[in-house]
């Protein structure tokens, strides 16, 4: 199956849309129900070209009676019900609609309840990153579920950020990259030491994790008895990888990392099982333990989901070794999904967007998200939908 990602405002207001997509050659449609903050270029919109979403909204009527603490905000740069307009409209022209939920990325509840947010080994808050260590997080999660399958009655529900996010998924303009972190000191700087989280760790960890990123000697505190030598001095300073740095904590920081994933997901995944047992569930999901952002961490795999998406938005030797292991994670039933990028860096080119969904698919891709259709201008829309006929001719030659 091949599914384009849209924004409701996409479509409501733009009665060329439905068509539009349903000429495209994807048999169902990812409409965004809950979503972050974002500046989106409209292309083919006849009131606009650039559309400002200044705050996280739920594109769903708001029922406050559903809600606990934390409250989801209702858009106006498009009607309260754009979710339920825009469905309507593409189910009118045969397309199944699933709903794109995007869960802890959400920064105007971070910067209204900032002791629920994610916070570094130093204290800093990440205002755009819910912390699902905290009960009123997962409530709220929990509760965004429910009301997005009441209310939105969707063919699938899409889960995205289904855990923690961390340093490299924010929501202003980026000015971090003079700094010279490693990849490996984005992994740290993603690490959560709020209060519900600091207390979970080893106690040497926080003096652990700062040392490492400032290239500083750290505390001698390794139990005597332990197989694994605290990194000395030179190892903080070029460790290569998040377990390097973390020396002799790193299993016990990692299953409390993956646990608070794990939480929320199965969580998830029961309160949507009880609301609606027959509407398939698509986890966003990413198989390195240190995952944060809107691929969740999925290391052991989730057989309580109906589908498996993997990132495939970079090198496609990094892409396609992430869905095999995603392939290997899974269950005989599960699908695996490739969520592939049609928009810059990648070329305008139905011959190369072709080749990488063949590659995808040799490695285990047996159906195609695409970001972004209502994102892609004309030149982009028409090279993507050339793309899917001959990657389905290729599948079909002898």
């Amino acid at each position: 199956m091949n599914i384009a990602y849209l924004y409701p405002w996409d479509v409501v207001g733009d009665p060329t849309a439905p068509d539009r997509l349903a000429d495209l050659g994807v048999r169902a449609v990812a409409l965004a129900a809950s979503y972050h903050s974002t500046r989106a270029a409209t292309p083919y919109h006849p009131a606009h070209r650039v559309l400002d979403v200044p705050y996280p909204a739920f594109y769903l009527p708001i029922r406050p009676s559903s809600w606990g603490r934390l409250v989801p905000v209702a858009p106006t740069w498009t009607p309260a019900d754009a979710y339920l307009q825009a469905r309507d409209a593409l189910k009118a022209v045969g397309l199944d609609v699933h709903a794109w939920t995007v869960l802890t990325h959400n920064s105007h509840l971070g910067a209204a309840n900032p002791d629920l947010v994610v916070r570094n080994a130093f204290g800093d808050p990440y205002p755009y990153a819910l912390c699902p260590a905290h009960e009123d997080v997962i409530g709220y999660c929990e509760r965004l579920v429910t009301e997005v399958l009441e209310l939105a009655e969707p063919d699938g529900l899409i889960l995205e950020a289904c855990g923690p996010m961390g340093f490299a998924h924010q929501s202003v303009h980026e000015k971090t990259l003079g700094a010279d972190w490693t990849p490996a000191d984005a992994d740290l700087l993603s690490l959560c030491f709020c209060n519900a989280c600091a207390p979970r760790y080893p106690d040497a960890t926080r003096a652990q994790v700062k040392a490492a990123i400032d290239r500083t000697s750290p505390p001698a505190t390794a139990p005597a008895t332990h197989t694994t030598a605290t990194p000395t001095n030179d190892a903080a300073s070029s460790a290569g990888t998040i377990e390097e740095a973390l020396g002799f904590l790193t299993d016990e920081v990692r299953a409390i990392r993956v646990g608070l994933s794990d939480t929320l997901r199965q969580r998830l995944i029961a309160a949507a099982r009880s609301t609606a047992p027959n509407v398939p569930i698509t986890l966003h999901a990413n198989p390195d333990p240190w995952a944060a952002g809107a691929f969740a961490p999925l290391p052991a795999g989730e057989p309580g989901a109906d589908v498996l998406v993997a990132n495939c938005w970079g090198d496609p030797a990094v892409d396609v070794a992430r869905l095999a292991r995603l392939k290997d994670l899974a269950t005989p039933e599960q699908r695996i999904g490739a969520y592939v990028l049609a928009l810059p860096p990648r070329p305008a080119d139905a011959v190369t967007l072709a080749d990488h969904l063949g590659t995808y698919a040799k490695a285990g891709a047996t159906e195609f998200h695409l970001y972004h259709a209502g994102l892609a201008s004309p030149q982009r829309l028409s090279a993507l939908s050339q793309a899917l006929h001959l990657h389905a001719r290729r599948t079909m030659a002898p």
